[in-house]
């Protein structure tokens, strides 16, 4: 049986590749570019995976990439619900089904948030694991491309098992109300298991984290069912000194995606910490400029 052209994965990354102006990823779009869509180093750097393993997804040598890389390129393209569906099943995956916590983050949700500016902005999934970032986040608590995806959880990080390091932050964070915080999560993270029953990312992880840490047991115990809105914390920036800010959550629809936003006071010494930590940069980890899985 032949293929129809132009329907395989490596045909569909490249035509998905090709339709996204670098501007729609908020990358710099120089006279001289003559490529109209992403380049495959850009698209590489997007997603967090190498140029080699786009450049044999695309050419076919490369046929059975994880759930997680496909999630990942997902993003990157910003495709719609049905087109990231359709890529699941190009690489022989089953479709992120009902029940289960979505990665992806819809087109128009990624255009806005790429249109923040200097904001520090990232989202998190359901489950308070990290699915995207800025670079003025990365800027603000260091980039955290370095550590593997799969924990990147904010809810570990707040919640350590085996005195494991955080892989959220570089440096320290204070919060105003630590306790509060603390409620706040282990509650909204029990209202997650009743939105999605499915999720065994999710289970695993309320599996670990009340197996390993006496002070989340202790939380979940009490059964206590909220959602996480807003905190004020502290930054010790190793360029700029200490930075204090608000700390909002917005919640995107049935995804249960929470942008976290965080900033300071207008006209606020701790504005212009925020400003110039923005302008110096991502603290190295990784030479990223935008954000991966």
């Amino acid at each position: 049986m032949t293929t129809t052209p132009g329907t395989t994965l490596g045909a569909m990354i490249r035509t998905w590749r090709d339709r996204l102006p670098p501007s729609a990823a908020a990358l710099p779009v120089s006279r001289t570019r003559r490529a109209t869509g992403l380049r495959r180093e850009e698209l590489a750097e997007l997603a967090g995976i190498s140029v080699d393993y786009i450049v044999r997804l695309e050419q076919g040598r490369a046929t059975t990439p994880s759930a997680q890389v496909i999630a990942s390129l997902a993003r990157a393209l910003q495709l719609t619900t049905a087109e990231r569906d359709h890529l699941y099943r190009l690489a022989h995956l089953v479709p992120p089904a009902g029940g289960t916590i979505s990665d992806h983050i819809p087109p128009g949700v990624h255009r806005v948030l790429t249109r923040l500016g200097d904001v520090a902005v990232a989202v998190f999934a359901a489950d308070w694991q990290l699915i995207w970032w800025n670079r003025s986040w990365a800027a603000l608590l260091g980039d955290p491309s370095a550590s593997p995806a799969q924990l990147r959880n904010f809810a570990r990080d707040k919640f350590p098992v085996a005195a494991s390091p955080a892989r959220l932050a570089l440096w320290p964070v204070t919060e105003q109300d630590r306790d509060t915080v603390d409620a706040a999560v282990v509650s909204d993270l029990r209202r997650a298991t009743g939105r999605f029953p499915q999720d065994t990312r999710l289970a695993k992880l309320i599996h670990d984290l009340t197996g390993g840490n006496r002070r989340f047991a202790e939380l979940w115990a009490t059964g206590t069912v909220a959602a996480h809105r807003e905190n004020h914390k502290t930054i010790d920036h190793p360029s700029v000194g200490p930075v204090t800010v608000d700390c909002d959550i917005l919640t995107d629809g049935d995804s249960e995606h929470k942008i976290v936003i965080m900033t300071a006071a207008p006209g606020s010494e701790d504005e212009t910490k925020l400003r110039l930590a923005a302008v110096a940069g991502p603290q190295l980890t990784s030479n990223s400029s935008l954000a991966r899985r």
